[in-house]
């Protein structure tokens, strides 16, 4: 969601094993791919600082940037982690997938990547609730009653997030430890039999359905959104046909970040799914490339919103200044 989503990291650590590879286009996908996290690390950081100082001298912060900066703050994290993960599977590709050091990683993705997707969902959420010209009392009601959610749906965002990476910490424990009561042999074949039980249903259907939820959610308010503003240029257009160019314009620059938004988080959404349902060994072309297509999705999103946002505009024109 980037998305919009960052957010994210393949499902990859749940692989089978291989031999060490020093292929040269293995080596340039991972430099691509340590370069995108750091220029998203470097906007998401330029996104809570901003936010973060203006929350600080004004004691006060709006509900629209209290998503932001939560949403920033848990894409920074995730890039971090996910180049702390790449570095070791990329010296290390031969590693067992469920040693203590990648569940520890993998603890940590599942959660930021989850957290990453509900927010850019409750988000999505906050502008049709907010933007939205429908006349709906329940809208009327929301519109009043949405900012004083946010701390709630921040709780609930966590709260989602923590059942996902415990429910696939247990899974990753459980393979760790039949893999280390058979004396670490990668031929066990009990062992590989819980393992392939546990990638192809337990941990795909997990991630399945913790991160389709808030992306239904999302589709769903963000198609509201669309069908409104779309009615709402109509009527407008129809209205003020002698300022019709002005308003087009208008109407095209705030339509633009959204549209963005919604390709970024589902174009992330689905890639996420794609790289669950594969089995790529870590040492292998398809896992970096995978890696790279995701990761390029969590660029842009940052960026877009460091220059369609009005308080993050104005600290980029003192900056420039």
């Amino acid at each position: 969601m980037g998305p919009i989503m960052s957010t994210g990291e393949m499902s990859t650590g749940h692989t089978v094993l291989g031999c060490q590879t020093t292929d040269k286009t293995v080596v340039t996908l991972f430099i691509i791919l340590v370069l995108l996290c750091l220029v998203a690390v470097v906007g998401n950081g330029f996104i809570i600082i901003a936010l973060g100082m203006k929350w600080l001298l004004r004691r006060t912060l709006s509900a629209h940037n209290k998503l932001l900066i939560s949403l920033a703050a848990s894409r920074f994290c995730l890039q971090c982690v996910v180049i702390g993960k790449n570095i070791y599977v990329f010296l290390n590709p031969t590693s067992f997938p469920y040693n203590p050091v990648i569940q520890l990683l993998n603890l940590m993705w599942d959660f930021l990547t989850a957290a990453t997707i509900w927010l850019c969902s409750l988000l999505g959420f906050f502008y049709c609730v907010k933007i939205a010209t429908l006349t709906h009392p329940v809208f009327v009601w929301l519109k009043y009653r949405l900012p004083g959610w946010v701390p709630w749906m921040l709780l609930s965002a966590v709260g989602m997030s923590s059942l996902t990476s415990i429910l696939c910490f247990i899974g990753n424990y459980m393979i760790y430890q039949n893999h280390a009561k058979s004396g670490h042999q990668p031929w066990n074949v009990t062992g590989n039999s819980l393992r392939h039980s546990l990638e192809k249903f337990y941990f795909f259907s997990i991630k399945i359905i913790m991160w389709t939820i808030p992306t239904v959610v999302f589709s769903i308010f963000m198609s509201l959104l669309l069908v409104s503003l779309v009615r709402h240029m109509k009527k407008t257009f129809l209205a003020l046909s002698e300022l019709r160019d002005v308003w087009a314009q208008a109407h095209f620059k705030a339509l633009l970040p959204l549209l963005s938004f919604i390709v970024l988080f589902i174009s992330c959404f689905l890639t996420l799914v794609l790289s669950s349902a594969s089995n790529t060994p870590y040492q292998e072309f398809r896992y970096w490339m995978w890696q790279v297509v995701i990761h390029l999705c969590t660029v842009i999103h940052p960026i877009v919103i460091l220059f369609s946002n009005p308080v993050l505009r104005v600290v980029i024109k003192r900056g420039c200044c």
